[in-house]
């Protein structure tokens, strides 16, 4: 029986372990494991509401999937752009980007000062290969075959070889390294890009009732986020006021119905000398200012509504934010009154454009005003404002509350028009004046975008180059005798279908001396 020789390797030493797992990282396998595992993982950021976009939106999604909700929160899914797994991601990418490239560089630098390669020995084995025999003198032969070549582009090398035979070698399509260089250089400038944006941009978002104006300062903000390299303390004059939210809807039956068309914030501009101006933000059409940008995000209605409590003092007067709830605009409804007496209120309740109330409950029936309708029910007790806990605008709790009940002992529910009111047991009443437009913005300052989409458009063209480009070598050799013998072949560095087609005809003008 043969004996096993059983060979060990030596431990790395630390130095042999560390160029190990560099060597590792810097692999453009790596890199491209890399970047697939970054597209992977910024696929929640489109999947859930994110904080950077949308704060109510968050808190929304938190207020309904409860422990669920609150899990994803903790691990980053609620934030992917900020958090510690996709921050680690993504400068193991550009750590490896950054390897992978450097090397290249400096053999790619080396190949354009150098000549092409020496003409191999045997061309018999490469695409396209023929030969043929010309009367004419191999000088002449050559010269036509250099101009040949330099017409198209080739780099060409004169070469004699032991046996004295004249050559030519000649390359081309150095662009496709240079374009498969210039791709990862500019993905690597479109991570910097977006790596200092994140560190030097800010972000706020800010809600606007028709009627209601804007100027830039940290405490109009509902949410704000700035990077660490932000200035906060000088925000660009910016002033604004919302006239008038209009929006069209799609009314023809089919897979639309009820779909947008178009909406547009209205807005009167405020110049720093005194100056008004008129401007329309869409989607996709922010306000630019110097500075910062306005985006608008989203959209509803805010029902005007008045509240009295028992004593007949007004506690809640102006219009509510009601964030729709489906396509159709039904909105939520939440009213918070903690001055009314001798207990304070609450009104929970469902605004409808278009108002039915069925087996399904209250809902809208179109998103436009064709009827619109509020219902509400009332609670009274504590609403919980005192305890120093912050407490989402959006939400009430009814824990150490009671409902109002009508006549017949049940939870009164509310029903109403505009300018209809109702009286509430006890004393008190709910009058619903009319309908105002909200629209929600985004403030964004972000000073690395044209840096980023400058780098993004030298990375397709980059793209391009690599992968249109082809890298070729061809080969002449002509052999001396009673006949000048020509050989002729070529070599592609990767796929390039039209070679061979391409050798053959130039060895047949060559011959012939037809170079059209």
């Amino acid at each position: 029986m043969a004996k096993k020789n059983n060979v060990s390797l030596p431990p790395l030493s630390p130095r042999g372990a560390v160029v190990f797992i560099w060597r590792q990282l810097t692999s453009m396998e790596t890199a491209l494991a890399l970047l697939v595992l970054l597209a992977v993982a910024a696929i929640p950021g489109s999947l859930v509401p994110q904080r950077r976009v949308d704060p109510t939106k968050v808190e929304a999604f938190l207020a309904e999937n409860g422990k669920w909700g609150e899990f994803l929160d903790r691990i980053g899914m609620l934030d992917v752009y900020s958090s510690v797994w996709f921050s680690a991601i993504y400068l193991l990418l550009f750590t490896s980007l950054i390897g992978c490239v450097i090397p290249r560089l400096r053999v790619h630098y080396r190949q354009l000062r150098s000549a092409p390669p020496l003409t191999p020995k045997y061309l018999t084995r490469f695409t396209g290969y023929g030969t043929g025999e010309s009367e004419r003198e191999a000088e002449d032969l050559l010269s036509d075959a250099h101009a040949y070549l330099r017409k198209r582009h080739y780099r060409v090398r004169r070469v004699e070889d032991s046996e004295g035979r004249l050559s030519l070698s000649a390359e081309r399509g150095y662009l496709r390294e240079t374009g498969n260089l210039l791709f990862h250089l500019a993905l690597v400038g479109v991570l910097v890009g977006v790596a200092a944006s994140g560190v030097s941009e800010y972000r706020g978002q800010i809600t606007l009732v028709e009627g209601q104006g804007f100027a830039n300062s940290l405490s109009r903000y509902d949410s704000f986020k700035a990077g660490a390299w932000a200035d906060t303390g000088e925000l660009p004059p910016l002033r604004f006021t919302l006239d008038k939210f209009s929006a069209r809807y799609n009314s023809r039956p089919g897979p639309t119905f009820g779909q947008a068309d178009d909406y547009a914030a209205h807005v009167t501009v405020d110049g720093p000398d005194g100056s008004k101006s008129k401007h329309e933000i869409r989607v996709n059409e922010p306000l630019e200012h110097p500075g910062a940008a306005v985006f608008l995000l989203g959209n509803g209605y805010a029902p005007v509504l008045k509240v009295r409590d028992a004593e007949g003092k007004i506690v809640a007067d102006g219009p509510v934010i009601a964030p729709p709830i489906d396509q159709n605009m039904t909105s939520t409804v939440v009213v918070k009154a903690p001055d009314a007496k001798p207990q304070q209120l609450a009104l929970l309740g469902i605004f409808m454009p278009t108002g039915k109330i069925d087996q399904r409950g209250p809902h809208s029936l179109f998103p436009d005003l064709l009827d619109p309708q509020i219902a509400l029910t009332v609670y009274q007790g504590d609403l919980g404002l005192d305890d120093g806990v912050p407490r989402n605008v959006y939400q009430v709790d009814t824990e150490k509350m009671t409902p109002l009940k009508g006549a017949d002992g049940a939870p009164l529910l509310i029903r109403l028009s505009p300018g209809q009111s109702a009286a509430l047991p006890g004393g008190g009443s709910v009058e619903f004046v009319g309908v105002k437009r909200f629209a929600a913005f985004d403030v964004a300052h972000t000073p690395f975008q044209l840096f980023t989409l400058v780098m993004a458009l030298l990375a397709l063209v980059g793209l391009a180059l690599s992968l249109f480009i082809p890298r070729r070598r061809v080969w002449v050799r002509i052999t001396e005798g009673t006949r000048r013998s020509v050989e002729v072949a070529g070599l592609a560095r990767s796929d390039d279908y039209s070679l061979e087609t391409d050798v053959q005809a130039f060895r047949e003008s060559l011959l012939k001396k037809d170079f059209r």
